[in-house]
């Protein structure tokens, strides 16, 4: 039951509680109203409960970098070029 249809119950259970003023004998509506209403209120209850379970808090380790950088090798027109290496490894990856 999700959160729509819960709201319904209790909605629809205040109405039977509340509003109506009916006497049909066999059937107490002021008890149908709150037993709808404390349907809807568990429904809401273990709605929640199943999505706050859902959301598993995950943390990522920080992804390790390392840098090789070779000595600064003179280049034309006496600009400076540093070449690097730089490798880049994902959680789960053989170190």
């Amino acid at each position: 039951m999700g959160f729509g249809a819960s709201i319904f119950l209790i909605a629809l259970g205040a109405i039977f509680a509340f509003a109506i003023n009916a006497n049909l004998g066999w059937l107490d509506l002021n008890v149908v109203g709150w037993v709808l209403m404390l349907a809807g209120l568990a429904g809401l209850l273990t709605t929640l409960y199943f999505w706050n379970t859902r959301r598993r808090r995950v943390v990522a380790a920080p992804v390790r970098q390392r840098v090789v950088a070779e000595p600064v090798v003179p280049a034309q027109d006496d600009r400076v070029v540093r070449e690097e290496y730089r490798e880049e490894r994902r959680p789960g990856y053989p170190a």
